[in-house]
């Protein structure tokens, strides 16, 4: 019978120390010991086709401490709703490593668009990649300045562009993606912002609203 009480307290002296190194890991760390999503580590690129937002498509919320950015976008820079291959990761300091921006597949060759009116304050190539650059119109003082690379501008600067016009190409060479890509940026002064905040909910989400018929009135001849 003691053989047996101590064969029982020695199993469950094991099963407890088990559980606690299942559940004994702190915040941000993964299981194997490395960071988790709530580490200071950088977070990984979202899929190709990932939506923006914490996996739920919805727009991403704006830093409290970040000036506020209107919704002024009316396109995509690239394609309808291109995938984000990385998104937006705010460095800690001024010169920390993150993201200061988002990027967007985009095959080579393909129009690259302004998403919202402005005035082209560059074109040209900045360390062997062609550049864009183009301050909206109506954001305030100093003005929002939206950023495209690799891209081979068709416009130069001084130009007025409206929302949706193209500006200029995607360059099969100088982009830091695994493939080829467009690096989207946005600054006020020299303020890093995330640019997907320019996009409304609609564009963010899916299409442009599309308007229903209402219930007992006719249809138009």
């Amino acid at each position: 019978m003691a053989l047996l009480v101590v064969v029982v307290a020695v199993l469950l002296t094991q099963a407890a120390r088990a559980g606690g190194a299942v559940g004994g890991a702190g915040p941000g760390t993964a299981p194997g010991g490395g960071p988790g999503p709530a580490g200071s580590g950088p977070s990984a690129p979202a899929a190709p086709g990932t939506p923006p937002g914490p996996g739920s498509g919805a727009p991403p919320s704006p830093d409290p401490g970040a000036p506020a950015v209107p919704a002024v976008g009316r396109v995509w820079p690239v394609g309808a709703r291109p995938p984000v291959l990385r998104g937006w990761e705010p460095p800690a300091t001024v010169y920390g490593p993150g993201h200061r921006g988002v990027d967007l597949g985009a095959a080579p060759g393909a129009p690259v668009r302004a998403v919202a009116p402005g005035r082209v304050s560059f074109a040209g190539e900045v360390a062997g990649r062609g550049v864009v650059s183009v301050e909206l119109a109506g954001t305030g003082e100093p003005p929002l300045r939206t950023t495209y690379e690799p891209v081979r501008a068709s416009v130069a600067e001084g130009d007025e562009v409206t929302a949706g016009e193209a500006v200029g190409t995607v360059q099969a060479a100088g982009s830091h993606c695994g493939g080829a890509c467009v690096h989207w940026g946005l600054l006020r002064a020299r303020t890093y912002l995330n640019p997907l905040l320019l996009l409304p909910p609609w564009l963010l989400n899916g299409g442009p609203p599309r308007l229903l018929p209402v219930l007992g009135v006719p249809l138009p001849s």
